[in-house]
């Protein structure tokens, strides 16, 4: 749960008005009115000082790093870093772990700031499912995403998706995948199609925002069918694919965010199937994996990975052939 959720939370539990809560800060020489903990409980603003917030963590009794962690694992949205302050410096630090989810941070970054990221630092990643799909000749795949969100603020209208050619990637996740370019749902294209480049198809409860493809990468926004206030949720389903290329021996999703609950299904059509396959984690794109065990193929031909309350990383699946 990102920092907003948190803090409402531990607010509710402590039976503290917002008033009291002031009090008992402003008695340790920290001053913050009532409408700056009002913003940051809607997911409106967030702390500049953690030293705020390790005394909300004991007036609010919760165990250290409730309010902390989530505020550290902030998304790099905050404002660009300006020379010589120290809010700037904080924020470059808060993002360098993001960054290191991908191989070329400094190409994401501008691409990224073309769209509108604006809501994803209040939007809490309750479930995200995927099924990988690679046919019998292992030359083409496809992919389908379902994602649950949930609002920690207010007037949030869209998420962020971005794919990256060689080591496909995602705002809220990121899989490793082929080239990559985007089709709209009505089948115009929105950049030059061909052979072996990815297509967006089958958007649903939402639509297509604004895309862009620069230098291997694509992004684009799905806007949700309402604009969501404090606490209500969204799903958001998509395919990628088919694209008619050979596919990589692995699969994964990077996670700058933190999500509950994630689940991953491998699908082999045909009669031939992999010798093994392993789940693994890494901790960045330059890091290397760590297997979490052998994962059994079933009669359907598909694995499955479940990993719950993932802080931020890689989680995959790689397999092997005979």
């Amino acid at each position: 749960m990102e920092f907003a959720g948190a803090l409402r939370q531990a607010i509710q539990a402590s039976g503290l008005t917002l008033e009291r809560i002031r009090h008992r800060l402003c008695r340790r020489g920290l001053t913050v009115s009532v409408a700056t903990l009002s913003y940051w409980q809607r997911g409106r603003s967030r702390p500049r000082s953690r030293e705020v917030v390790v005394a909300l963590e004991e007036i609010l009794q919760v165990p250290p790093g409730t309010l902390t962690e989530p505020l550290d694992d902030a998304a790099p949205t905050a404002p660009a870093v300006r020379a010589g302050t120290a809010a700037g410096l904080a924020a470059a630090e808060r993002g360098r772990p993001v960054r290191e989810l991908w191989p070329d941070p400094d190409r994401y970054a501008g691409l990224v700031g073309q769209l509108d990221r604006s809501g994803d630092h209040r939007l809490e990643r309750l479930s995200i499912h995927d099924v990988y799909r690679l046919d019998e000749a292992r030359r083409s795949w496809t992919l389908s995403v379902r994602t649950v969100l949930r609002a920690a603020g207010d007037d949030i209208d869209r998420v962020v998706c971005v794919h990256q050619t060689g080591g496909l990637g995602e705002a809220d996740g990121g899989h490793r995948l082929g080239n990559g370019a985007v089709r709209r749902p009505d089948g115009a294209p929105a950049v030059p199609a061909g052979a072996g480049r990815v297509a967006l198809t089958q958007v649903r409860y939402c639509r297509p925002g604004r895309i862009r493809a620069e230098g291997g990468l694509m992004a684009f926004e799905l806007v949700f069918d309402r604009v969501l206030s404090a606490g209500d949720t969204a799903v958001v389903e998509y395919e990628l694919g088919p694209v008619g290329e050979p596919a990589a021996d692995s699969y994964d999703r990077r996670f700058p965010h933190p999500v509950h609950d994630y689940v991953a299904i491998i699908q082999f059509t045909g009669d031939r199937l992999p010798a093994r396959c392993y789940g693994f984690t890494a901790e960045s794109s330059l890091a290397p994996r760590r297997r979490l065990g052998e994962l059994w193929i079933g009669t359907s031909g598909s694995a499955n990975i479940a990993v719950g309350t993932v802080r931020r990383g890689i989680v995959g699946i790689e397999w092997e052939w005979h």
